[in-house]
């Protein structure tokens, strides 16, 4: 029997833990919240200031570029000098790209707003890393669920606002943003502790799902896992998984503005703002009650391989709608069919590394996400640009169908990994 001073202890470790939890949670839900309402409104900012849809394309990618430089640098420095000074320098950042965003008056200010954003976005990687510092390994799926769920809600709300707020001018979703930025950035700095306690349980050499991003200089130490042929393939699904949603999520604004009309009108930032809105309810529904039984009726792979005939098709299918309501029709077959493909993509590729592994390839996984996001809105603003809007469409299908040649034909998780998971899938 314990004796009470241990019980006590005990107990308020858990309410630290818990409250520690919620801050974060709080600080990611406000991130993706004011990265969301940007999220349908920069391509209608952008050609309002007389940008086409090739420049809006590399508007987009310039953002992923930067992100793709600094974020190693800022889980580094993390590491380093600790997970709270970093989080409101990348807020900082966010802030600050976010109010030149709403000042800009020319092209060129919108790269410098984009630029500075992304060179600060270690806002989520910083966040994962901190939940892994402070939670035991079997602890870390439940606390990185939080996450998920933040996402969820962002992607509802956030375009809801923008398409809400768009009624009176391009500039008052962006200022929301940033009101939004400096709630986080409040909420980082009076409620998360000033003295960051990491267990002993967190090991160099077992990093944990936050997430260990390499420098660009280091890439060669990722060559191992493209050496397996389990993994590469896994991971050649990743990238086109990326390639394929980003291709979509980075043209739709620009091909619904030129396809779609909504009560005689082009549409715009509301109507956008809610189609994106809804499909992010959908989401949530999804993820809530469905996913995790259809991975334990037919299995991850089924569900990836679901996931990805279902994209294909989707993707397609919009390339030749005409009207909103078939685009709403569309988009609810695509997301009861791909709601379980990224994350069960994800757990094969984590159970294919082993534990020790996690962080490196999680951090693996967003650079190559990071590299779809640079390439794929490249080429769809100039398929838009030059009016191939359902070449564009289809194209995005044509990524994901692509995705079917890598499936892995060999078993994927590792015989050494096998006890583990079970023992894992059982807790």
């Amino acid at each position: 029997m314990n004796p009470p001073e241990f019980g006590a202890t005990a107990e308020l470790d858990s309410k630290r833990l818990r409250s520690r939890l919620l801050t974060i949670f709080l600080i990611v839900a406000v991130d993706v919240l004011g990265y969301t309402i940007i999220l349908p409104l920069l391509p209608f900012f952008s050609e309002h200031l007389g940008a086409s849809p090739a420049v809006v394309g590399a508007l987009v990618s310039t953002y992923a570029i930067f992100q793709l430089i600094a974020g190693p640098i800022l889980g580094q420095l993390s590491d380093r000098h600790g997970r709270r000074p970093i989080l409101l320098l990348s807020q900082i950042g966010t802030l600050a790209g976010f109010l030149l965003l709403a000042l800009s008056r020319h092209i060129w200010m919108l790269f410098v707003a984009r630029a500075i954003d992304g060179a600060t976005a270690g806002n989520l990687s910083v966040a994962q890393a901190y939940i892994s510092d402070v939670t035991k390994p079997e602890q870390r799926a439940k606390s990185f669920a939080l996450i998920g769920i933040a996402f969820g809600m962002g992607f509802t709300i956030g375009p809801a606002i923008a398409g809400f707020l768009a009624r009176f001018g391009y500039a008052a979703p962006i200022f929301a943003s940033c009101a939004l930025s400096l709630t986080s950035i409040l909420c980082t700095f009076f409620l998360l502790p000033r003295r960051e306690i990491i267990h002993d349980y967190v090991l160099d050499d077992d990093p944990g799902p936050g997430g260990k991003r390499l420098s660009l200089i280091s890439w060669r130490e990722y060559r191992k896992y493209f050496r397996d042929p389990v993994m590469a393939r896994l991971l050649a699904q990743w990238l086109l998984f990326g390639f394929s949603f980003a291709t979509f999520v980075s043209g739709f604004a620009l091909f619904a503005e030129r396809r779609y009309l909504w009560n005689g009108h082009p549409v715009g930032v509301r109507e956008v703002g809610y189609i994106f809105a809804f499909t992010g309810f959908l989401g949530i529904i999804m993820q809530g009650g469905f996913v995790g039984r259809f991975v334990k009726w037919f299995g991850e792979r089924k569900v990836v391989r679901i996931g990805f005939i279902t994209s294909a098709f989707a993707y397609a299918a919009i390339g030749f709608s005409r009207t909103i309501v078939q685009l709403l029709w569309i988009s609810f077959g695509s997301s009861v069919g791909g709601a379980g493909l990224r994350p069960a993509l994800t757990s094969l590729i984590t159970q294919r590394a082993g534990r020790r592994e996690q962080g490196v390839i999680i951090g693996l996984t967003q650079s190559l996400m990071s590299i779809a996001q640079i390439m794929a809105p490249l080429i769809s603003g100039v398929l838009i640009d030059r009016l191939y809007l359902t070449t564009w469409a289809v194209w995005a299908g044509i990524l994901a169908a692509l995705a079917l040649f890598f499936e892995p034909a060999a078993p994927v998780i590792p015989s050494e990994n096998r006890n583990a998971v079970a023992e894992a899938s059982r807790v």
